[in-house]
């Protein structure tokens, strides 16, 4: 872990707190001193099987990472992100299964995200869906719009 403000890798944790789902801390850096906050999951042992039957280890980070992307400029706080990936997770786990499909993910990602921030939505769906020219992603504004 490096202080996301200066790169350096030392600092000490300040304060430490259960979440429901994981750990929180605070840390501060040792070279600049300012502060951040972290948190700390449960690494659950979740396959995603991809399209073209691959499989790689289900990673929260890239996840929150493409969601992120969708709601760049978007009134969409980080919190709601959080919570969002939270329920989505929980979701997945709940199936009880040790693989889930990528479009599984995909689809949840899409459901919050229309409920959420349509504009989002239609950022991710632009690219999980794979749209290739403006007929498709007018399609798809009117499904959403429910024409």
């Amino acid at each position: 872990m490096r202080c996301p403000h200066c790169g350096y890798a030392h600092h000490k944790v300040i304060d430490t707190r259960e979440t429901g789902e994981g750990i929180r801390r605070r840390r501060r850096c040792e070279r600049c001193d300012q502060r951040f906050t972290t948190y700390e999951y449960v690494a659950a042992s979740l396959l995603v099987v991809k399209s073209d039957g691959r499989r790689e280890a289900y990673d929260r980070q890239k996840l929150l990472a493409g969601i992120q992307i969708a709601a760049t400029k978007r009134p969409i706080s980080g919190d709601a992100i959080e919570e969002m990936v939270t329920q989505i997770e929980d979701a997945l786990h709940s199936l009880g299964r040790s693989e889930v499909p990528s479009s599984m993910i995909g689809n949840l990602v899409l459901d919050h995200l229309a409920r959420l921030d349509q504009v989002a939505y239609i950022r991710f769906a632009s690219v999980y869906l794979e749209m290739n020219d403006l007929d498709e992603l007018r399609g798809e504004i009117d499904r959403l719009m429910g024409r």
